[in-house]
């Protein structure tokens, strides 16, 4: 625990068997109480790795539900062992787990409610490999994100967030995307809820084993996202309605 607060770390995993015991090493057992792991149907030996390292909670899919639905089991289970903070890192160790006592901590002392550990601020995208591409088209999406939704986030793509369990349980996230997309989904839909959104920068690293999404899945993702954005915006503007922005 930290500040009395319960802290949950949530894996999504999906053929994570070469990494998982790295990124699990480097969790901070000291303020961690439980850590879960969700396997979406791995070909590889992601479940039995989790399972010599002693993780209590290992959750296996039967058939693979995507990032996005991967996510919600992860959430939904966090919550109902009683969390008060969620935190996601993935365990393909792009990440490091290092940084969740200080993303934690934010959370716990009522600095904000929701953190993300940014590749953005500062040099560590690039320096860690990130694909000039993918910086490239990061930046852009970004930037036509935090015009359409007004705010000034250092980027929206990273899979590293802590979230204080309320803002889980007012954020209706089972109805969103089981794809990517997730992500964007539920940061515009906690912006519109009121909260605000911390960040944190942090080192990344890009190698073989590490996961990563094809190029026409990357458009794909890109298409996405503006699409959310601009919906948010119609909505705050009150030119349509949609299940993700309800009006108050």
């Amino acid at each position: 625990m930290i500040n009395g607060k319960k802290v949950i770390v949530v894996m999504p995993a999906y053929n994570a068997e070469k990494t998982l015991e790295q990124t699990y090493s480097e969790i901070p057992g000291d303020i961690v109480d439980e850590v879960i792991i969700t396997d979406d149907c791995s070909r590889d030996g992601t479940v039995r790795k989790a399972r010599e390292l002693g993780i209590r909670e290992v959750l296996v899919h039967d058939t693979n539900t995507g990032y996005g639905g991967n996510q919600k089991t992860c959430y939904n289970r966090a919550l109902e062992l009683g969390a008060d903070i969620v935190i996601m890192v993935h365990p393909d160790y792009q990440y490091t787990p290092k940084l969740i006592e200080a993303m934690a901590s934010i959370i716990a002392n009522g600095v904000y409610p929701v953190v993300f550990a940014s590749r953005i601020l500062g040099k560590g995208a690039l320096k860690g490999g990130m694909p000039l591409i993918k910086y490239v088209s990061n930046r852009a999406l970004t930037f036509i994100e935090n015009v359409l939704l007004n705010q000034k986030l250092s980027e929206y793509h990273t899979g590293y967030r802590a979230f204080a369990a309320e803002v889980l349980r007012n954020v209706d996230y089972n109805i969103d995307s089981d794809d990517f997309i997730l992500d964007n989904e539920m940061a515009a839909q906690i912006f519109w809820q009121g909260y605000e959104i911390g960040e944190v920068t942090c080192p990344t690293k890009y190698f073989d084993d590490a996961s990563s999404i094809s190029l026409k899945r990357s458009a794909i993702y890109g298409l996405g996202v503006l699409r959310v954005a601009f919906l948010y915006r119609l909505c705050r503007w009150h030119i349509c309605r949609s299940k993700f922005f309800p009006q108050k």
